[in-house]
């Protein structure tokens, strides 16, 4: 047992190790500089770039068996396999490669999206948070075990995607094409950020997210205000109280459907004490959201409906007009509890209750993703959160489901998977915007707590 442990502090030193002499930073540099945006039709070549030139030599290494797949949408995915014992549990792994569009005007001066910059504690660049930093801390934690104890003492497989950022169209149909591909014991994989900088956070599933268009078009082209004010309907006017029915003047959903039954005793048990405000965000406003229930319970165990776009006549340049249509994309993020299928026709009884029935609710199929929860009991919940504990000292945070989204219903709906997230970023780091960065203290953490796990689930005496 105590040749483990040294061996286990020596896998650990040499985690903390390839940060520290500078390789880590050099290996994001050269994941970073591949510009591949998958909004961008102009970086296609990208996509199978990324995975063949900068995922394949490295998985290769370190004894993976690699297979590149071209699917009609979704753009490439690359399994990797290691297979050590029939006998021992299998991990799956998934990361993505492709990223949101690089914004090159509008980060600060001196920096680019596409050539990693170091300040400080923070490193630049586009993917350093999403995802591209995160699955190269989970690529070389993979190595430091291996290189310390001559195997993982696991079986490992890792899929990555190139379509994440436009919504993981393909992901669902690629599993279940894959089952037998993909079959494994648990889902361990690193996205989204920690709840607060300076503590490890494990999450179990997702909020699920639909997107949808409201849209009032009541006649063709604009007339004259001055002509026409008091005897056209406003169709701008019209879209503002129906949005204004969906919540209360606080943001309290008014739907009676996307008011979720879910938020049980267990789950706010779990969602009890955990932090919300910090340093690394604006400032949280107390009188929005659900009155009766903590920020933690309005994040992560309740419903939120969003505007993320409105447009009626030509904002940028407005004329005396009433225009004849308006427009707002909306976006519900929902829990466990919530029925996918009946978010939409609930909306559509609730405006026609309220007389809304011009305006017409288009739903965008290309953003909708299911959520999901693992409870929080789950053995290998516990066993790597004893694991994150044991490197670090201290006790994570363990949220039932992230506020944000993830395409977790494919590993637990069709693979049948439990989860593990163990994000390697945080809320400040400008992810999807300028300036997206990720933090050198967490990055080095993360490299040893990945290798911590890596190395515990290594079944005892099999070694």
């Amino acid at each position: 047992m105590k040749s483990q442990n040294n061996d286990r502090a020596k896998a650990l030193a040499n985690a903390a190790a390839y940060f520290d002499d500078g390789r880590f930073e050099a290996d994001l540099a050269a994941l970073v500089s591949i510009r591949s945006e998958s909004q961008n039709p102009a970086s296609a070549d990208a996509l199978p770039h990324y995975l063949n030139e900068a995922l394949v030599p490295r998985l290769a290494a370190a004894g993976f068996s690699c297979e590149m797949y071209e699917t009609p949408a979704g753009g490439p995915f690359l399994i990797a396999r290691r297979v050590e014992d029939a006998g021992l549990p299998t991990v799956l792994h998934y990361g993505h490669g492709d990223v949101v569009h690089g914004q090159d005007a509008q980060w600060q001066k001196g920096l680019s999206p596409f050539a990693l910059t170091r300040r400080g504690d923070r490193l630049y660049g586009r993917g350093t948070a999403d995802n591209k930093g995160q699955h190269l801390i989970n690529i070389a934690a993979a190595e430091a075990v291996i290189a310390a104890r001559g195997a993982l003492g696991f079986n490992a497989t890792w899929v990555f995607e190139m379509a994440e950022e436009t919504g993981s169209a393909g992901l669902a149909g690629f599993f279940k094409a894959h089952r037998e591909d993909l079959k494994a014991d648990v889902l361990i994989a690193s996205d989204g950020p920690r709840l607060q900088p300076n503590t490890p956070t494990i999450f179990l599933g997702a909020r699920g997210a639909l997107n949808f268009t409201l849209m009032v078009n009541l006649r063709n082209g604009a007339h004259h205000s001055g002509n026409w004010g008091g005897l056209l309907a406003d169709p701008a006017m019209i879209l503002s109280h129906a949005l204004a029915s969906i919540t209360d003047v606080r943001g309290q959903i008014a739907v009676p459907e996307w008011r979720p039954t879910s938020l049980n005793d267990d789950v706010r048990a779990a969602l009890r004490d955990l932090p919300i405000a910090g340093e690394d965000g604006p400032n949280i406003d107390a009188d929005w959201g659900e009155e009766t229930l903590t920020h933690a319970e309005r994040a992560f165990g309740w419903n939120s409906f969003a505007i993320l776009a409105m447009k009626s006549g030509v904002p940028e340049a407005p004329v005396n007009a009433i225009s004849g249509h308006a427009s707002a994309t909306c976006q519900l993020r929902f829990v466990v509890g919530t029925e996918p299928d009946d978010i939409l026709p609930a909306l559509r009884r609730h405006l026609d209750r309220h007389g809304f029935t011009q305006v017409e609710i288009i739903p965008d199929a290309a953003n909708i993703s299911k959520a999901t929860r693992q409870p929080r009991d789950h053995p290998w919940v516990q066993r790597v959160e004893q694991s994150v504990i044991r490197t670090t000292g201290k006790a994570p945070h363990v949220l039932p489901n992230l506020a944000g989204s993830l395409p977790n219903d494919c590993f637990t709906d069709i693979l049948g998977l439990p989860t593990v997230w163990i994000p390697h970023s945080y809320r400040g780091c400008c992810q999807h915007g300028p300036d997206e960065h990720i933090l050198g203290t967490i990055a080095r953490e993360g490299l040893q707590i990945m290798t911590g796990v890596f190395w515990d689930i290594a079944p005892q005496g099999r070694l």
